[in-house]
């Protein structure tokens, strides 16, 4: 049974974990092992290989991801990103929020219950932690109440010391995808007095890790995550969701001679499994859901227990409860998957198609043109910036068209480093008259893969 009850009609008026006067009921979610729970473990088990092993590749000498904030660099799929990049970022956010939007219309809180990183950690490796020490739901409640004895203390020491570990293990992950595996090993095995700040980073996102997973919980889905309050706006009759099939299951009790009732038993073992404890009984629009599954395990498995079908509580929209229909695939899901898949490719080809080097140019600020009388040549001073985007130096040579000559102030530019920017100048000159008046000139940027950009600008010269 549940640790605590709620009233039906009363459920909307407060938190399913806190008692009415405010005071918090910690949940001891009961552990079951289905089909769903396993299909999510081995999803997560993929999910935390990943996350933990991308730090570690690097591609050109350089992280495929990294989201550097404080000194501005990002890597994505081994594709750095720069300030001149802005557009390509904002893009890419947008299509991200349509991409949620319209991902959670469609298919609920999907994402919640099998992929954020939030569920996954608590789920399957702290939770299963909790288990293998204190047992089940059950023997965590006595193992709470009772008092400090010998054996408690070895229990609550071990779990609190594995959670610390691996919290700490988790902190240093996140840290290499802001700084870099590089950056990271110089703080690890560097002396830790010329590395405070990276070390108390450390420590402080091990801190709050610990708070969240031994402490906070699954507050952080009902009180902190956003996304849940996007559901009440996004959320309608047609999206699919962890639903409770009201229709057949009520009115809810244990069958008896002289009644007809639902397939519902009424057994709480819904309510019981639930890691936010609610009751999902009572609408699947309860923001407190995290569409994890367990109900659908656990309900299946009393089913089976009863000699009743399956599918009491399973994933379905409002729409095909009511109706009775299966789910099925829709034009609906068909048309919004294929958007999905749309935006998905969109920003593939502009990741893919993305120049690896970046130049401007422009004429320098206030200068006008200068005039050799005795040579009869009139000449245009440019400022040209080339910022080397990709993961490998690159050489740049610069031609302009005939009867134009290109004159450097300086050396040029040459070889430019990954990730560098060159400033520099130089002059443009022509024999007056020889180059039509007003038109703009062409001046030809080449790398030494033989990649090519012609970018174009005024060239002004007196009247003939």
């Amino acid at each position: 049974m549940s640790n605590f009850n709620i009233d039906n009609d009363d459920f909307r008026n407060h938190l399913y974990n806190q008692t009415k006067d405010g005071k918090r009921l910690w949940i001891y979610p009961g552990r079951v092992i289905g089909q769903l729970y396993k299909l999510r473990t081995y999803f997560s088990y993929l999910l935390l290989t990943l996350l933990f092993g991308i730090p570690w590749i690097e591609y050109k000498g350089q992280p495929i991801f990294l989201f550097n904030v404080l000194e501005r660099k990002f890597i994505f799929w081994g594709v750095p990103f720069f300030p001149q990049d802005f557009h390509l970022v904002a893009l890419g956010l947008v299509s991200f929020l349509i991409f949620i939007s319209l991902f959670t219309v469609l298919f609920g809180r999907i994402w919640c219950g099998w992929a954020c990183p939030q569920t996954i950690f608590m789920e399957m490796l702290f939770r299963k932690i909790e288990y293998w020490i204190e047992g089940d739901d059950k023997a965590q409640r006595r193992l709470n109440e009772s008092p400090w004895t010998n054996e408690k203390i070895l229990k609550k020491g071990s779990k609190h010391t594995l959670f610390l570990l691996l919290t700490f293990a988790i902190s240093n992950t996140f840290l290499m995808y802001i700084i870099g595996k590089q950056e990271w090993l110089q703080i690890v095995m560097g002396n830790p007095v010329d590395h405070i700040k990276g070390l108390a980073a450390m420590l402080i996102f091990t801190a709050v890790f610990y708070f969240v997973f031994a402490r906070f919980r699954e507050m952080v889905c009902m009180v902190v995550c956003p996304y849940g309050r996007l559901q009440g706006v996004l959320l309608d009759n047609n999206s699919i969701l962890v639903q409770y099939d009201h229709v057949r299951g009520e009115p809810r009790g244990k069958a008896v001679k002289t009644e007809t009732k639902g397939d519902c038993i009424d057994c709480h073992w819904c309510v019981r499994v639930c890691p936010t404890g609610i009751d999902i009984r009572n609408g699947s629009n309860q923001l407190e859901c995290i569409g994890c599954t367990s109900c659908i395990d656990a309900c299946d498995a009393v089913m089976e227990k009863v000699d009743k079908p399956k599918g009491l509580i399973r994933y379905d929209s409002l729409n095909g409860v009511n109706s009775g229909t299966k789910l099925k695939f829709t034009l609906r899901i068909g048309a919004y998957t294929s958007l999905l898949v749309l935006i998905v490719g969109i920003l593939t080809f502009m990741l893919v198609t993305r120049s690896n080097w970046e130049s401007t140019l422009l004429r320098t600020p206030g200068m006008t043109f200068q005039v050799d009388e005795k040579l009869h040549t009139v000449s245009n001073i440019y400022n040209l910036e080339i910022l080397n985007k990709s993961m490998e130096d690159q050489s740049f040579q610069v031609h302009v068209d005939k009867p134009l000559e290109l004159i450097w102030i300086g050396k040029g530019i040459g070889k430019i480093e990954k990730g560098k920017q060159v400033k520099t100048e130089f002059f443009i000159k022509a024999k007056i008259g020889a180059w039509p008046q007003g038109e703009k000139i062409p001046i030809h940027i080449q790398n030494n893969q033989g990649q090519e950009e012609t970018l174009k600008t005024s060239f002004i010269q007196p009247d003939e």
